[in-house]
């Protein structure tokens, strides 16, 4: 499912206007009349309820006016909040205003602080309320009479419709301006916007529910979106039945390089992930003299003892035999409780180079990398890199802080600089591939802040790209499932308490579970969108 920003959507409504010549009031009356429905449809007994419409002078009020006229064809109670003048209300929102004119609809004007306050006892007197103050097109921090309403209205704690977008959530990076509207629903037009499923605009949006306003499908593809929400539809495809004939060659076969002294439970983690989504074959190489405890813990996993340096780490000594492995292989995993001295980080960064198969790092790859981040430019296969934020920090020189702030830009940039897959974890996990293109997780809870979670995704995506799928839909459908899987678990265990390895445990069942789900039906809590 495309994302867009605020200039391609409005880029839209401008192409089909002009190009396909439906007029901007026929799109307004779209937007509405879907808007009621969604309306009806959570809330049932609307009937029983005094509405309260909120509405600013631009296209967003113009919206609600139609909202307004729609509940009132339907003898719904009602009372609009004009927060302007009539005067200043121009185009297809004044030709809404002036139907509902016609129709005996009282609008009362609330142009300035002083009126709103006046107003107060008829705003509390509303049940529900429409917010159709501010639209997708906010540049400055809320002021003013706007930001008395919102906060107002916040206060008042009863249910809220957002109109395309919570008033006052920027919705390119899913921040408030100064004040924001928190939405039990929000009804967004023509496609959702990044800052709608981007935190912390998703906890003000509420559910999100997309409209189809009448945007044709060539004016979608001429204006290009390149960020997407992962979705189950997207995801299906990636689990096709198996032919009869397979067999354990036939299905991929994965080298992991991991573990040191101490930290060889994420080695064990990333080789039985990869297992539990498919793949054929898993061997596990590890330094020599950790090789028999490793052997104890797993039994469908093979492993190879390594040569190593004297204290118990992968280097250099090592390279030939591995390099000698991969010739069989179809994937390598870097990283899990490898260790990070220089002879590791020599190691990592020269395998970065010559694989002849894809790489998946993560962990002590990752930090194998910082300061030596030219070895990407030599690399021969496609490389997936999965860092938190504290990693992705140190791999650009930078603070977690920073990173967080604008998530998707810092993966986007490093991605198409680097030409590789960059999944940046955590809360709507951002996906970048070296095209350009970005998709966002939906999926997973704060469950999943707990050991070994990354380890679990390494193996599930290197699993699944041993497996023949291409490496950008591997990283996707890794990414998704991980956090479906743990949003089955939140919902059978509670968020607190669920491990790593309950999350490998499931995973046969999650992917069945993916594969039998009817298409559009939210299957964990996450699957907040709904197109109609």
């Amino acid at each position: 499912m495309y994302l867009v920003t605020a200039q391609q959507m409005k880029n839209m409504d401008r192409m089909t206007i002009e190009s396909f010549g439906i007029p901007g009031i026929v799109l307004m009356e779209a937007a509405g009349r879907g808007t009621v429905d969604a309306f009806f449809r959570h809330f049932p007994h609307i009937r029983q309820m005094k509405v309260g419409i909120a509405a600013g002078r631009g296209n967003n009020g113009g919206d609600g006016f139609v909202i307004a006229r729609y509940l009132a064809n339907r003898q719904i109670e009602l009372a609009v909040f004009l927060l302007s003048k009539r005067e200043r209300v121009q185009g297809d929102a004044a030709a809404n205003l002036r139907l509902l004119d016609q129709m005996g609809v009282p609008v009362l004007e609330v142009p300035d602080v002083d009126g709103f306050k006046s107003h107060n006892d008829q705003i509390r007197q509303c049940d529900i309320w429409v917010d159709a103050l501010l639209g997708t097109g906010l540049k400055s921090d809320v002021r003013g009479i706007f930001k008395e309403m919102i906060d107002f209205l916040n206060m008042l704690q009863k249910p809220i419709i957002a109109v395309d977008i919570p008033s006052g959530l920027d919705s390119d990076s899913g921040k408030p301006r100064g004040c924001c509207i928190k939405a039990a629903v929000t009804v967004t037009y023509g496609l959702p916007k990044i800052g709608q499923v981007m935190l912390p605009g998703a906890e003000f949006v509420g559910k999100l529910e997309v409209v189809d306003i009448g945007i044709p499908p060539a004016v979608v593809d001429e204006v290009g979106p390149k960020h997407h929400l992962l979705t189950q539809e997207m995801i299906k495809p990636s689990f096709k039945s198996r032919p009869l004939q397979s067999h354990k060659g036939t299905t991929g076969h994965l080298l992991v390089l991991g573990g040191s002294t101490g930290k060889t439970g994420a080695a064990v983690m990333t080789s039985r992930a990869a297992m539990r989504v498919g793949a054929g074959l898993v061997t596990l190489g590890i330094p020599k003299s950790l090789n028999m405890a490793m052997e104890s813990q797993l039994t469908e996993v093979m492993t190879v003892p390594l040569p190593e340096n004297t204290n118990q780490t992968l280097g250099l000594s090592a390279y030939d035999t591995i390099m000698s492995l991969l010739g069989s292989m179809k994937g390598l995993a870097i990283g899990p409780g490898l260790g990070s001295t220089k002879p590791t980080q020599n190691l990592v960064r020269r395998l970065i180079q010559t694989s002849p198969v894809p790489v998946v790092i993560d962990a002590d790859g990752l930090n194998s990398l910082v300061g030596g981040l030219e070895c990407l430019k030599d690399m021969k296969v496609p490389v997936v890199m999965t860092p938190h934020p504290g990693e992705m920090a140190r791999l650009v020189g930078t603070t977690p802080m920073q990173v967080q702030q604008d998530r998707i830009r810092e993966a986007h940039d490093f991605a198409t600089s680097y030409k590789v897959y960059l999944v940046l974890k955590g809360a709507r996990t951002v996906v970048a591939h070296p095209d350009g293109a970005v998709f966002i997780n939906p999926t997973g809870n704060p469950g999943m802040a707990s050991g070994g979670m990354g380890d679990v995704l390494t193996g599930m995506i290197a699993g699944l790209i041993v497996q023949g799928l291409s490496v950008g839909e591997a990283v996707n459908t890794g990414v998704y499932l991980h956090g479906f899987a743990a949003d089955f678990l939140a919902r059978t265990m509670g968020q607190v308490g669920f491990l790593a390895s309950d999350v490998i445990e499931i995973l046969p069942g999650q992917i069945t579970g993916l594969e039998k789900s009817t298409p559009g039906q939210p299957t964990h809590p996450n699957a907040f969108i709904r197109t109609l």
